[in-house]
C-alpha cells in the first residue's frame, strides 16, 4: 500500500473531479445526440429531450437508409479513410526508417526541408492547379494522394525507431541482413504500435475531411459521406430520395431536421468501433514516439 500525504490525496480528489468533468462535457453531447436521433423534429423543438417512448420515433433512420447517396457516401468514405492511412502509414515507416539512423548522410538538410514544409504551403491554388495537371480531377486519387505524406507522423515514427535497441540491427547486420529485410523482418513488426497510432489518427482526420472532396470531386458517385451530411447539416439540402414529390421548403426542413442527428450516429459508428481496439496502442506508441529524440 503506497502512503499518500495529504496533498497528495487532495491532488488525487481534484484530479478526479477534472476526470468526471471531462466525461460528463463528452458523454452528454453524444447522449444528446442519441437520444434525438429517434425523436419527432416537432417534439423535439417543442418539449426537448423526451424519454417517453410514444416521443419516439425510427423514421430519421428509415429516411437515411432509403437514401442512395448517403449509402453511397459511407461506403466511398470507408474507402478513402482505410486506403489513405494505410498509404501514409506506409510511407511514413519507411520515411522514418532511414532518417533515424545516425549515418545518414544529409540528415540534417533533409530534415530541414521537411520542417518547412510544415510551416509553408504552396496554397490552394497551386495545389489546385498540380491536381489539375496530374489529371487527378474528380478522381479517388485527389483525396487520397496529396496530403498523404505527414511530416509530423514522420517524426514520430523516427522518434519511435531511435528508441528500438541497436543491438537488434547489429544482429541482422552480422546475420547477413540488408537493410531493406531490416525495415520490413524486424524494425516495423516492432513498430506496430506507432503504426497502429499513425493508422487512426489519419483514418479520423480523413473520415471527417470534406473540404478536398469539395474542392477536386464533382461526380457524386465518388461524394463522401461528409459532402452529404454537410448538405444535411448546413445547407437543409435532403435529396430527392427523403422528401419524394414534397417540395415545400417547410416540409423540407423538417426531414432535414428529422435525419440530421440519425445522420451524425450513423457517421459516427466507424469511429466509436475502432477506438476501443486501438486504445492499447495509445499509451506505448504516443509516449515512446515522442519522449525521446
Amino acid at each position: 500500500m503506497m502512503n499518500f500525504t495529504k496533498f497528495d490525496k487532495r491532488m488525487l480528489v481534484i484530479n478526479r473531479i477534472i476526470i468526471a468533468f471531462l466525461v460528463l462535457i463528452t458523454i452528454i453531447p453524444l447522449g444528446y445526440v442519441l437520444i434525438a436521433s429517434f425523436m419527432d423534429p416537432a417534439v423535439l423543438l417543442a418539449k426537448g429531450i423526451s424519454f417517453n417512448p410514444k416521443d419516439w420515433t425510427l423514421t430519421g433512420y428509415q429516411k437515411v437508409f432509403q437514401d442512395d447517396s448517403i449509402i453511397r457516401g459511407f461506403i466511398n468514405s470507408l474507402f478513402y479513410s482505410f486506403a489513405f492511412s494505410v498509404i501514409t502509414v506506409f510511407i511514413t515507416m519507411i520515411t522514418a526508417y532511414p532518417l533515424a539512423k545516425k549515418e545518414l548522410v544529409g540528415k540534417g538538410p533533409i530534415m530541414t526541408f521537411f520542417l518547412v514544409t510544415m510551416f509553408f504551403g504552396g496554397g490552394l491554388v497551386p495545389t489546385y492547379l498540380l491536381i489539375k495537371n496530374l489529371n487527378m480531377l474528380n478522381t479517388v486519387w485527389a483525396i487520397i494522394i496529396p496530403g498523404a505524406v505527414n511530416v509530423w507522423n514522420i517524426i514520430l515514427a523516427r522518434t519511435y525507431y531511435q528508441g528500438l535497441p541497436d543491438e537488434l540491427t547489429e544482429a541482422a547486420i552480422i546475420d547477413g541482413a540488408n537493410d531493406i529485410q531490416i525495415l520490413f523482418k524486424i524494425m516495423m513488426p516492432l513498430a506496430k504500435p506507432i503504426m497502429f497510432v499513425l493508422f487512426l489518427y489519419a483514418f479520423v482526420g480523413q473520415w471527417n475531411s470534406y473540404f478536398e472532396a469539395m474542392i477536386y470531386i464533382k461526380d457524386p458517385k465518388l461524394e463522401p459521406l461528409q459532402l452529404a451530411l454537410r448538405k444535411i447539416l448546413i445547407q437543409n439540402q435532403p435529396s430527392q430520395d427523403m422528401v419524394g414529390s414534397q417540395t415545400e421548403m417547410a416540409e423540407l426542413k423538417r426531414i432535414a431536421e428529422l435525419i440530421k442527428y440519425a445522420t451524425i450516429v450513423i457517421s459516427s459508428l466507424p469511429l466509436l468501433v475502432m477506438y476501443p481496439f486501438f486504445q492499447k496502442y495509445f499509451d506505448k506508441g504516443i509516449l515512446v514516439g515522442s519522449v525521446k529524440g
